[in-house]
């Protein structure tokens, strides 16, 4: 499409300013706003919401950047263009990815960095006015991208791992969906804001991922539950109570002993939230010598609080058909510690083999 088909398609160009809108009014709900208005009772990262707005502002600038080369186009305020976008989009996509991740050492700095070769091939491209050096940046930039994702996707794998290990909770925690859906949004954004010649589709299909990431984004934001103990780090697992070198490494052979006291007897597991560090503190223990003790057992500490609680579900279950009393499963679920029914039931299939619905008809025969 050229630039002046682009101005003079009227639909467009409001399309085009609404998207503007929808990022500038999105990035000052983030930022003024103190409570979550799609998850009320989900505190949000303030890292992660500072990071969006700072998404949204610079998408919305972007906009106006291109704008201003629809007036007055040239291959010199193109290079222009592109390079301010690389600089402000990228590390802020690159904060929005990590922040959801809620480790704070992981910073975007190394980001910057690594675009300096770009802004040096960019620089030559606009004072020797040599065009083909701009492949070479749009190559270079696409394939950091592609390492950025690839980097986030095994953090995120790991992070899933850390949640495991320290939270028996995990609801409004993971961020495996939203965060995959949001790298498909950006690349796809990413990929078409810096092609010189596109057609009428893709131009319009640009702007309508620009709203899917601006909804998304303000969903994910406002939904992701911030977390109390700190992320895991990029060096060894996050045990902050960890012994020196010169401690013992024996796993104390009264962890369990007093985890079937204090947890399963004393019914601690039915404590909403419960994570790793409160537990060991309970059982007199830190969080090192408790997370070796799970993972000695072959376990997770959330598998294990949750069979704790499948288990307390089942017995509620006989206590009440014995009684005659009239429940339901969500009733029995939210009682034996479950934050919802969705993670009671893939605990329950996971931990008998089975579904809810199945073992209910199975025990009334």
């Amino acid at each position: 499409m050229e630039v002046n088909d682009i101005l003079q398609d009227t639909f467009f160009v409001i399309l085009y300013g609404g998207v503007i809108m929808l990022c500038v009014v999105a990035a000052l709900y983030l930022l003024l706003r103190r409570g979550n208005a799609i998850a009320p009772e989900v505190t949000s990262p303030v890292r992660l919401r500072r990071w969006a707005a700072a998404f949204l502002f610079i998408s919305a600038l972007s906009h106006v950047f291109w704008m201003f080369y629809a007036f007055h186009p040239s291959p010199t305020r193109y290079v222009i263009v592109c390079g301010l976008d690389m600089a402000m989009l990228f590390p802020t996509i690159a904060g929005v990815l990590l922040s959801m991740l809620q480790d704070q050492h992981r910073t975007v700095w190394p980001v910057l960095v690594l675009l300096i070769p770009a802004f040096i091939l960019m620089s030559l491209c606009i004072f020797r006015g040599d065009d083909s050096l701009y492949v070479l940046v749009s190559i270079y930039v696409f394939a950091l991208y592609a390492l950025l994702m690839l980097y986030v996707f095994f953090a995120v794998r790991r992070y899933g791992r850390w949640l495991r290990d320290n939270y028996a909770d995990l609801e409004n925690k993971e961020v495996w969906q939203s965060l995959l859906i949001l790298a498909v949004f950006l690349l796809f954004f990413i990929m078409y804001s810096s092609t010189s010649e596109t057609s009428p589709v893709l131009v319009y299909l640009l702007q309508v991922n620009n709203i899917l990431i601006a909804v998304l984004l303000l969903w994910r934001v406002e939904t992701l539950q911030q977390l109390e103990e700190s992320s895991p780090s990029e060096e060894a697992d996050p045990a902050v109570d960890e012994p020196k070198a010169s401690a013992p490494q024996a796993i104390p052979a009264i962890i369990g002993p007093l985890l079937k006291k204090c947890c399963e007897e004393g019914q601690l597991y039915l404590q909403h939230d419960l994570t790793l560090v409160q537990l060991a503190h309970v059982v007199g223990t830190n969080r090192y010598y408790l997370s070796q003790y799970f993972a000695q057992q072959g376990i997770t500490y959330n598998a294990y609080i949750n069979g704790l609680r499948v288990q307390h579900f089942i017995r509620l279950y006989h206590e009440a058909t014995a009684d005659q009393r009239i429940f339901t499963a969500q009733e029995l679920a939210f009682q034996s510690g479950f934050h919802s029914y969705s993670t009671f039931s893939a605990t329950f299939k996971q931990n008998m083999g089975t579904t809810v619905t199945a073992w209910i008809r199975s025990a009334e025969k």
